[in-house]
């Protein structure tokens, strides 16, 4: 390179005339003369013809590998030029051409790039060196090429040096939409970006997401590589392995390339799809060895080379597996048959690659068709020992012409074409205010600048040049299929560059594009809906692992990255789930065993209360009665327990804010009553047999029933207001648990409900004291010590009730406190009444005023004994230190004051029971005893 801009800078350079070059006309393939000369790079032979490894000498070598679909395509740019000059649209203005064969090498066409750049009708060949060449009128005023985008970046870079317009057919590369470094440069194909954009398209669309690529070690390839790896990557899909190939054909080490590229692919047995991004003389040798390996992949084509017949037509293609290719766009190709069909009429004096194939089908003369192309190979390898006449020519294309069609590759030929008619239409309109007769009438950097905002048409549609430069016309899927014997290449589908969709049109297609995805060709078994990826080689995430979806996740999909979270409060998913489930909503419902149980338990205990009422209500002058305190007493405690048995009922069902209140409230408010009650009769039992003077006096004092009652429940209903006011129980949805809401009352303060519980417990513990005094009552009557066995039993069910409570959660946590509640009160209820009810029922002759006067009498009177002998006891002492045996007035009196003492405790029972015992007895027998 930096030998050509040496070069460039020299204000004349001569082209080099050693052999096989003589003279500058020697180098040029095809000409043609014109007002208007427009260049064309065509790369009609894939190599120089050299015995060395590299050159020693500066001069352009023999080129040898005559490829006959390139001549095709120099035809079509011939062919398109002959339209313009035969039509209206240049008017009295005549299109020439020189046409260049590059021979695939730079070298090559950077030589013919200075010939483009030499001075207009100038006696010798040079190119001069100026500061502005705004003025400077060059032999050509644009080039058609090159196709291959090393030879064309290489030509570009010189071209901008008078910004003469390039137009080429083939190259695809994306760096050439970059106007900073190629300004001069159009082209009416795509750009590679949207190639490399649909083949990820497709390999993603059919399922596939491990795969290999070939590409060529020169920019076509290394920039094809890039945007192939950066769309695959967006799109998930991993490339398994990269293997790059000698640009070159006359590169010695292409054999060896190909052969490790093998290698490679058997080694990857889960590599079924293969992207080639090479050139055709690179596919040819590539498949030629896949065949002897008999390697069966599914390939895929790049322009390049997807419907290519040099390819279609090897032998034994069909043994490589499918090629699905993209090709560009094909237009209207019957003139350009016909054309064919009579090019043995056409003039070859100044169009050598004509000439030389005439030559090369006259040396394959006898060779059939399927083999006439490797023929033509062979012999163009060599220099052929005769030329053809007129005759020959006509005659060889005349029988040969059905040959030449099948060679013909009608996406590029339409692309020639419109290269061509951009050009002959930017030059109407620019000549349209001027001579164009007169090859100085206009620079090439002024049919630039006409050319890149251009609107022209072909076949009834219309054409323009985007902003980079770039004809987006679009691509054709094409698909190889094996037709009577032949592959043939067939059209699939078409791709929308703007929209990134393929457009089916017929069934058969989709019948191809389901067949392409039973084919597999990934690193890992796709995961199934209810799995996710684990990856497990940290270079590619598509080789991984199928784990299950843990619970409340879940995925629906296959080959899911990562599973979807459920919303925790609303949903959940078992293990390897492939959707959420709705939660359901549970609480103690009416219907569960466990609430019918305890509401049977409830409702036993309401029938017990009621049973109690009948009993007392027709006992009512009874003494067991009246001695429980009274029947008003006896009823409010009954209601209580009613209450409480009921309060049980709010704890079932759904909950709602009335029941979440009311039944905390009702069960504190009743219990507290009763508990009050209770503690009223502790509190009297304890005055009626308390004999300490001072204790008697202050319980005389603290004995005030009514105000007791009502001063204790009123405490609790204080509480119970100021909870409902400043943090009332509300209903609250539990989603702590995996699948399940649990629907239950919120008790708002735990300090209230603590509180509310605690007051009872107090209230419980001081009746407990209170009656555990009075527990050595007449045995049919003892209502203290059944009252210590109630509290001892509603202390033992709440203790343990604490921290059951704070562990249990779920929707049999209001059960519990409903057990609690039922076995305080049923213990309560049955230390209180029920051995009342049994003297009531069972024992009647204990239940009469003789029976109970005899009961006190003698309770008494024990009690008076054990009194005075505690007093004789001290009398004794007494005396002991005094005198030394006691007189019987001593005795005398001792037994005398014991019976004081006896009369004494059994009056204060009747006072203290003066609303039951005095009515029971009579007078005169209190007065006799």
């Amino acid at each position: 390179m930096a030998l050509l801009i040496i070069l460039i800078t020299c204000f004349v350079i001569i082209l080099a005339t050693s052999h096989p070059c003589q003279t500058p006309d020697d180098f040029v393939a095809a000409t043609s003369p014109g007002h208007i000369i427009i260049g064309g790079l065509f790369a009609i032979h894939e190599k120089m013809l050299s015995s060395e490894d590299y050159p020693r000498r500066p001069q352009i070598q023999k080129c040898v590998g005559f490829e006959i679909s390139v001549f095709l395509q120099t035809l079509a740019m011939i062919h398109s030029i002959e339209m313009i000059n035969n039509s209206t649209l240049l008017s009295g203005v005549k299109l020439g051409y020189e046409i260049y064969d590059t021979c695939t090498e730079v070298t090559v066409a950077m030589a013919a790039a200075l010939r483009f750049l030499s001075k207009f009708n100038c006696s010798r060949e040079t190119v001069e060196f100026q500061c502005d060449y705004s003025s400077y009128v060059p032999r050509v005023k644009a080039v058609i090429g090159s196709g291959y985008s090393e030879i064309t970046m290489a030509v570009s870079r010189m071209l901008n040096l008078q910004l003469m317009p390039q137009v080429s057919y083939e190259s695809t590369a994306e760096i050439l939409s970059d106007k900073i470094r190629f300004p001069s440069f159009l082209r009416t194909v795509p750009s590679d970006f949207y190639q490399t954009k649909a083949m990820v398209h497709l390999i993603q669309k059919s399922g596939w997401n491990w795969i290999g690529i070939i590409t060529t070690d020169d920019d076509y390839g290394r920039l094809a590589l890039n945007a192939f790896a950066i769309q695959t990557a967006e799109k998930n899909v991993c490339i398994a392995f990269k293997e790059i190939l000698p640009a070159f054909f006359s590169d010695n080490t292409i054999d060896i390339r190909i052969n490790q590229t093998l290698e490679k692919i058997m080694a990857e047995a889960q590599v079924n799809v293969i992207v080639v991004f090479l050139r055709q003389f690179h596919v040819f040798n590539l498949f030629n060895k896949v065949i002897e390996r008999n390697i069966n992949k599914i390939w895929i084509a790049s322009d390049n080379w997807s419907t290519a017949t040099k390819i279609t037509t090897i032998p034994n293609v069909k043994k490589i597996g499918k090629v699905v290719g993209f090709a560009f766009k094909k237009g209207n190709m019957s003139s350009f048959h016909s054309f064919l069909q009579n090019l043995h009429m056409f003039p070859s004096d100044n169009n050598k690659p004509l000439h030389e194939c005439a030559m090369l089908l006259s040396a394959c003369a006898y060779v059939k068709d399927s083999d006439l192309s490797q023929c033509i190979f062979n012999h163009s390898q060599r220099t052929l020992p005769h030329k053809a006449n007129k005759e020959i020519i006509k005659k060889n294309f005349f029988l040969r012409n059905d040959f030449l069609w099948d060679y013909t590759e009608p996406g590029l030929i339409h692309s020639i074409q419109l290269a061509v008619f951009a050009l002959g239409y930017a030059i109407r309109d620019l000549c349209q205010a001027q001579d164009c007769q007169n090859p100085n009438a206009f620079q090439p950097w002024e049919l630039l600048d006409v050319l890149k905002n251009v609107t022209f048409t072909d076949g009834g549609s219309s054409f323009h040049f985007d902003a980079h430069g770039d004809l987006n016309t679009g691509y054709d899927v094409v698909i190889w299929k094996e037709i009577n014997g032949h592959m043939t290449v067939t059209k699939m589908a078409e791709y929308d560059l703007q929209n990134d969709v393929f457009i089916i049109t017929d069934q058969e297609a989709k019948n191809e594009f389901k067949y392409l995805q039973q084919i597999q060709s990934k690193c890992s078994l796709e995961c199934s809906p209810g799995q996710m990826k684990k990856t497990t080689r940290s270079q590619h995430i598509c080789c991984y692992e199928c784990v299950n979806c843990p619970e409340n996740h879940y995925s629906n999909q296959t080959d899911m990255d990562h599973c979807l979270l459920c919303n925790n409060e609303t949903h959940w998913a078992p293990v390897r789930s492939t959707t959420c489930f709705e939660k359901e909503v549970e609480y103690l419902n009416w219907n569960d065993s466990l609430a019918i149980l305890l509401l049977a338990l409830s409702l036993l205990g309401i029938i017990f209360v009621l049973a109690i009422g009948i009993i007392f209500t027709r006992n009512l002058n009874t003494p067991v009665v009246k001695s429980s305190g009274g029947l008003m007493v006896c009823y409010v405690i009954l209601l209580c327990h009613f209450l409480n048995f009921t309060s049980t009922g709010f704890f079932i069902g759904e909950p709602q804010d009335f029941t979440c209140k009311t039944r905390q409230t009702l069960f504190g408010v009743s219990f507290t009553l009763c508990i009050s009650c209770i503690l009223m009769k502790s509190l009297k039992i304890l005055l009626a047999f308390s004999f300490d003077p001072k204790l008697q006096n202050f319980l005389k004092c603290l004995y005030k029933p009514i105000p007791i009652i009502f001063t204790c429940t009123g405490i609790q209903v204080a509480i119970c207001t100021l909870w409902l006011i400043f943090a009332a129980p509300a209903v609250e949805e539990n989603i702590s648990l995996p699948r399940v809401i649990i629907l239950e009352c919120e008790e708002g303060s735990i300090l209230a409900f603590g509180t509310m519980l605690g007051y009872i417990a107090i209230l419980a513990f001081i009746c407990f004291i209170c009656a555990f005094k009075g527990r050595k009552l007449p045995e049919n009557y003892n209502e203290a010590k059944f009252i210590t066995f109630g509290m001892l039993i509603y202390f033992i069910a709440w203790i343990t009730f604490i921290p059951i409570y704070a562990t249990t959660f779920g929707k049999y946590l209001p059960a519990v406190e409903i057990i609690v509640i039922l076995i305080s009160n049923y213990g309560i209820l049955c230390c209180t009444f029920f051995p009342k009810c049994y003297v009531i029922i069972c024992k009647q002759e204990t239940n009469t005023k003789s029976a109970f006067l005899k009961t006190i009498y003698s309770y008494s009177s024990h009690s008076a004994d054990g009194l005075a002998m505690s007093h004789a006891s001290l009398d004794s002492i007494n005396s002991n230190i005094t005198v030394a045996n006691p007189s019987s007035s001593g005795k005398s009196a001792t037994w005398q004051k014991g019976k004081d003492l006896q009369a004494q405790a059994f009056a204060h029972l009747c006072r203290v029971n003066a609303t039951s015992i005095s009515k029971t007895l009579p007078r005169k027998r209190i007065s006799s005893i």
